[in-house]
Parts: structure tokens; C-alpha cells; sequence
């Protein structure tokens, strides 16, 4: 729909439109969103921007814990794209100690790392 409203009517204009991070980050939010509804539960998303304008995408809250995700529309994997995320961990009082990136490549990478970097149909 989105697509639609914004006339990106071809994969390949829609690779090329300078809104495709929004849309793609749009897109992933609103599956987490679905996941949480389908469950009748009541989505704790959030975003989080510091003062020295760092954010993570989408903050998954439980409780005192919260999770982090980095969401990124490139095909290939850079470890820049964790890096928010390892701030975020490494706050003070921050009793979380994991996230994950979600981009759009073919395969998982880091599995066995603190913050991996999974396909988004994985997600």
C-alpha cells in the first residue's frame, strides 16, 4: 500500500527511491507488530535516540529488558551497522546484553556473536 501511495510501481524503482530505508524499516515494524497482535498481546516496540542523536530502528521491551534491532536495507553486511546496538549495550544499568541486525541479505552472519546479523524473512 505504501508503495502504491508513494508510485514505486517496480522492484527496481523501489531499490533506487531515497525512501527505501523508511519503507523498509516500515515493512519490518510492522511484521514485529503482527507477531505481537497475532499472540493477543500488546506490542512493547519502541525507538531510542540519545542526545547525541544514536538510535536503534526498534527497541523490543519485556520488562526491565529490552532488545535491540538494527534494521538496514543493504544487501551486504557491514560491521558498522552494530554499532548503535553495542552502545546502547553498553549504557550504564543497561541489563540487556543482546540484539541483532536485520538487513537484506541471503544468509545469517555472527550466529554465535551477541548481535547477529539475520535475512529479514528470518525476522
Amino acid at each position: 500500500m505504501l508503495c502504491h501511495l508513494l508510485s514505486i510501481r517496480t522492484i527496481d524503482h523501489l531499490k533506487t527511491h531515497p525512501l527505501l530505508g523508511h519503507i523498509f524499516e516500515t515493512f519490518i515494524i510492522g511484521e514485529c507488530f503482527k507477531r505481537f497482535a497475532n499472540f493477543g498481546e500488546r506490542p512493547p516496540l519502541y525507538f531510542w535516540r540519545d542526545q547525541q542523536k544514536n538510535e536503534i530502528d526498534l527497541l523490543i521491551q519485556r520488562g526491565t529488558q529490552g532488545y535491540p534491532i538494527e534494521i538496514k536495507p543493504a544487501q551486504t553486511y557491514h560491521p558498522d551497522f552494530q554499532k548503535t546496538i553495542q552502545r546502547w549495550l553498553d549504557l550504564e544499568n543497561n541489563t540487556a546484553n543482546n540484539g541483532c541486525v536485520v538487513f537484506c541479505g541471503e544468509h545469517a552472519l555472527n550466529t554465535q556473536s551477541s548481535i547477529p546479523a539475520i535475512p529479514w524473512y528470518y525476522f
